[in-house]
């Protein structure tokens, strides 16, 4: 899958709005945001009036940028959506929030959803017992997602946890400091889900 390799707060900047891409620099001085809150480019000042269908686009993408996944990736997922049961947009996030390295990332393993993706595919954590390596791997409730126990004197296990450490953990999951574990007591419902998304924009773009 292709990804997006330049500067990580080009994306945020773009956005107009934090995105939490790089972990604790994002909620310190050092934020692009909070230096220049205006879109990278030399016509980057410039204000734009957005179109409907730019409206639309520019939520996708953000929330594409969010959870650090492709163009062919979320169509999937927007599928699935749309093929369950309820609310398409409620179900587009249930299934972006139920990805494993967003579930790392909310337990505290991972300092940024772009580092929980890095440990996951390095072989870092377990699920039930078993070793899984697919950052897009769909967790369920009752699924316990715990460090493997080679790594857990990992230095960068390590200092994500102590970084970590005073992050609250989202309701639909539990964590066992002492374990290094968390468990899925449930999907994340849209309630749980405190990021600044417009899932309806995303409803309409790929409804037409």
């Amino acid at each position: 899958m292709a990804r997006y390799k330049d500067e990580q707060c080009r994306i945020c900047r773009r956005e107009g709005q934090k995105l939490f891409l790089k972990g604790s620099r994002c909620y310190s001085d050092k934020c692009s945001i909070s230096r220049r809150n205006y879109a990278p480019g030399q016509n980057g000042q410039k204000k734009k009036k957005l179109s409907e269908y730019g409206t639309q686009l520019r939520e996708k993408q953000k929330t594409k940028s969010y959870y650090g996944v492709g163009e062919k990736q979320f169509r999937r997922y927007f599928a699935m959506a749309s093929n369950k049961k309820g609310i398409t947009g409620d179900n587009l996030l249930q299934i972006l929030e139920s990805r494993l390295d967003n579930v790392v990332y909310k337990l505290g393993f991972g300092s940024s959803r772009a580092q929980a993706r890095m440990l996951v595919t390095h072989g870092h954590f377990d699920v039930n017992g078993k070793k899984v390596n697919i950052p897009s791997y769909l967790v369920k409730p009752g699924d316990v997602i715990s460090v493997r126990e080679i790594k857990k004197d990992s230095g960068a296990i390590k200092a994500c946890i102590e970084e970590n450490s005073a992050r609250p953990v989202p309701t639909w999951l539990e964590k066992d400091e002492n374990a290094l574990s968390g468990k899925v007591v449930r999907l994340a419902a849209r309630e749980d889900i405190d990021l600044p998304i417009e899932e309806h924009l995303i409803v309409e773009l790929y409804s037409k």
